[in-house]
């Protein structure tokens, strides 16, 4: 692998996918911890309207993306808000009509000639060190809050309805977070693409949360294990050429079985060693 970092590109491959793995481990820990999952996966996928929008307007993907993605978030917040686990059907109608509106979109661009797998399966080779410093941003933005908002994230996460009784505003803070995923998935457009972003959300946190005893502590160990799986998997993929997004997926899944597998055994085995 150190030998490939001569090459600037898979610097900022690297880069890119490390701070993507950063702002991943701590946003998909409340995504996990608050069991909006399909929620994020519809965030992710309705931003492909974003992408479409941007190429219509002549504009940089990545501000078209925001804009696109933070407007759908915004939108799924007020009509999930109250009643959050029982709202897939919004999400759903959401999720398609952002997806369609990039295809459309993208159709009435003139004279375009976009490679689309690159943003639904990700292009992590060729981001620029322009975006990586938008990246960088992003993800100084996304720690500072989540930070300076810790005690009252950790509160609506674990019982929203006593945080409210305790004065904590768990709607801004719903909103907040939503905002902070749309974020995350136009980070994530690049490394591993909108069609795979939710695994980088998903993966690392559950595998955190096995070995973790407090929120924070899952926030750190999911980073640490998503900045690991991406770099594993950018190191087979120039070994092996191969698509690089879809191997670090390919890594976090693996990873994904083998804990539970892993955590099977584990109590099948203290079973044995309690039972006579």
């Amino acid at each position: 692998m150190w030998e490939a970092l001569q090459f600037e590109f898979l610097r900022n491959a690297l880069l890119a996918g490390l701070l993507a793995s950063i702002t991943c481990g701590m946003i998909g820990t409340l995504v996990v911890v608050n069991r909006i999952v399909f929620l994020a996966g519809g965030i992710a996928h309705a931003a492909y309207g974003g992408i479409g929008l941007a190429f219509f307007l002549g504009v940089p993907y990545m501000f078209g993306t925001f804009g696109f993605s933070l407007a759908v978030a915004m939108f799924m917040a007020a009509m999930t808000v109250r009643s959050r686990h029982r709202s897939d059907t919004v999400i759903g109608v959401i999720w398609a009509v952002g997806m369609a509106i990039g295809v459309i979109l993208l159709d009435l661009t003139p004279g375009y000639n976009v490679d689309l797998m690159s943003y639904l399966f990700g292009s992590i080779l060729t981001v620029p060190t322009s975006d990586l410093r938008i990246m960088g941003v992003m993800t100084v933005a996304v720690v500072g809050l989540v930070s300076f908002f810790y005690n009252a994230l950790l509160a609506m996460s674990y019982d929203g309805e006593f945080a409210r009784l305790r004065g904590v505003p768990v709607e801004g803070l719903y909103f907040l977070l939503l905002g902070m995923i749309s974020v995350c998935v136009v980070m994530v457009i690049q490394v591993v693409g909108l069609i795979l972003v939710i695994a980088m959300l998903t993966i690392p946190p559950y595998i955190a949360e096995k070995i973790s005893g407090s929120l924070a502590r899952m926030m750190l160990i999911s980073c640490l294990i998503s900045c690991v799986f991406t770099a594993l998997g950018l190191w087979i993929s120039y070994r092996c050429n191969l698509t690089s997004g879809a191997t670090i997926i390919l890594v976090n899944g693996a990873a994904f079985f083998m804990s539970i597998v892993g955590e099977r055994w584990i109590i099948r085995h203290r079973r044995r060693a309690v039972s006579p």
